[in-house]
């Protein structure tokens, strides 16, 4: 593959299609989310069991995203990207045709098989397709798909379920993703360089094991508990796991995952910036609508609309803070960006009973804002310091990190916010037991319960941004020393 041909007439209409593809696959990640009570009805199960259409979904891209460094060396761009589109389309239209609720699980397991290797696959080939005084604009069109697909989907679920079945969840997709695959059969062409690279299987296994455990345990914390044996047994399997599979990386002359890409300070930096940045972005998509739903009362489709403007603004942002990269580098847009998050999430944190529907809304967007401006910035920095053959396993490592910190960190500010919930909660029982205000009446008691129950809630919830506020400072202070890197002029370097 010529280079130089390559950056002076980039593949548009190829990329094009990587970008549908891909962002019908982000787009159904959280689509399903808020029909999850309307499935356990209709099939009767429990809501520890219809966990499994998530969790099963991240099991399934835990294990296959390590493994996508591999597989983006071994095999052609063009090969894997219609492997991935027949896998995902099989799964959707498994699903629409479920006759059970396990057939389901199964389609959504299939589906993510096939999701799994599309944000390594399209990220490697947008840095081969674009010269590195180019990648900024390139990687902030992928952020525009990476980061508004999946905040979209909540709110386009909320509507479809208003009107229809949870099954049109999967009839929309369909269409798009029947349409992308056969565009791909015609269209695309290989430009991704390979290697002969063999797999080591004891390495998958132990991937597997590692990131699967790991993602399983924080992901039932909040569903089981952190003592049961079930969450912390896994954590603590997938940590060892996880250890053992990096000491063999380390040891091994074709890892499977390469960890020696660490070196590279810049991609390091940037690494630890997304893991504090994703723990900070995924409490917010999750405390916001409780606080919205739970504390406020208000409508799960309203709750949608009130996340929609934030999700406009990051997809609208990236392409924009893309070419500001190109221009100013990412220390300037990650200092300013991470300000803003900062600043909002502690606002987020201040709601009360009476905090206005626009007034939260205006904070989630401008939080929104903020993330926009450093995401992509930051991880395009810490890509363009690494040479062009460890690209593979810098996008592996990126999306990986990204699943594994946004499920950890999910887990343990659900768990501060239930911890925080339950001590507020007993404090004020016991507050309106002292001052004797305490009902007397079954119907007087109820209301008093309820009423502890939502100030409680907020309270977790305002505590939860607290703490987020503290990780994005954190991610702030790290982001003073980034620093604009000089690419290897070499792609053996």
């Amino acid at each position: 593959m010529d280079l130089k041909k390559l950056h002076e007439k980039p593949p548009y209409g190829m990329l094009a299609i990587l970008f549908i593809g891909a962002f019908v696959a982000f787009l159904n990640n959280t689509l399903l989310n808020i029909a999850l009570p309307t499935i356990m009805e209709e099939f009767s199960v429990k809501p520890s069991e219809v966990q499994w259409l998530t969790t099963g979904f991240m099991l399934v891209n835990g294990i296959l995203i390590p493994a996508s460094a591999f597989f983006i060396q071994k095999f052609t761009n063009r090969r894997l990207f219609i492997t991935a589109m027949t896998l995902f389309s099989i799964g959707t239209l498994l699903a629409i045709l479920a006759p059970s609720f396990w057939v389901l699980v199964a389609s959504r397991m299939i589906q993510a098989a096939g999701s799994a290797l599309m944000m390594p696959l399209l990220m490697n080939v947008m840095l081969v397709a674009f010269p590195v005084e180019r990648r900024g604009t390139a990687m902030g069109l992928f952020g525009l798909v990476m980061f508004t697909a999946p905040a979209i989907g909540p709110t386009l679920s909320g509507w479809v379920l208003m009107h229809y079945s949870w099954r049109a969840l999967f009839v929309i997709v369909l269409p798009f993703a029947i349409f992308t695959l056969v565009y791909a059969i015609f269209k695309l062409r290989n430009i991704t360089p390979n290697r002969d690279v063999k797999i080591d299987l004891f390495s998958l296994v132990l991937s597997s094991i590692g990131f699967g455990g790991l993602l399983y345990g924080f992901s039932s914390a909040g569903d089981k508990g952190w003592t049961s044996p079930i969450v912390y047994g896994t954590i603590l399997i997938g940590a060892l796991g996880l250890i053992w599979f990096i000491v063999r990386q380390l040891r091994m002359e074709e890892p499977m995952l390469d960890f020696k890409i660490y070196k590279h300070p810049m991609f390091a930096l940037s690494s630890a910036i997304s893991i504090v940045l994703s723990v900070a972005m995924f409490s917010a998509m999750i405390l916001t609508p409780l606080y919205v739903q739970s504390v406020r009362g208000i409508s799960p489709f309203d709750a949608g609309i009130l996340m929609l403007p934030g999700a406009i603004v990051m997809g609208i942002m990236s392409p924009v803070t893309g070419k500001l990269f190109d221009k100013y580098g990412a220390r300037a847009m990650a200092i300013i960006g991470l300000l803003l998050t900062v600043i909002t999430t502690f606002y987020l944190g201040r709601l009360n009973m009476e905090s206005g529907y626009y007034y939260i809304m205006f904070l989630y967007t401008i939080r929104m804002l903020g993330i926009s401006m450093v995401m992509m910035p930051v991880m395009t920095n810490g890509l363009n310091q690494l040479p062009m053959k460890s690209n593979p396993h810098g996008t592996a490592m990126n999306s990986t990190l990204q699943q594994v910190s946004g499920a950890i960190g999910s887990a343990v500010l659900l768990t501060i916010m239930t911890k925080r919930m339950e001590t507020s909660g007993a404090s004020q029982f016991a507050e309106a037991k002292t001052s004797g205000t305490v009902p007397t009446s079954v119907e007087g008691l109820a209301q008093l319960k309820q009423q502890i129950e939502s100030t409680a809630m907020l309270d977790g919830i305002n505590f939860s941004f607290f703490v987020s506020t503290i990780v994005a400072a954190v991610a702030l202070f790290l982001a003073l020393f980034i620093q604009r890197v000089t690419p290897p002029k070499s792609t053996e370097e």
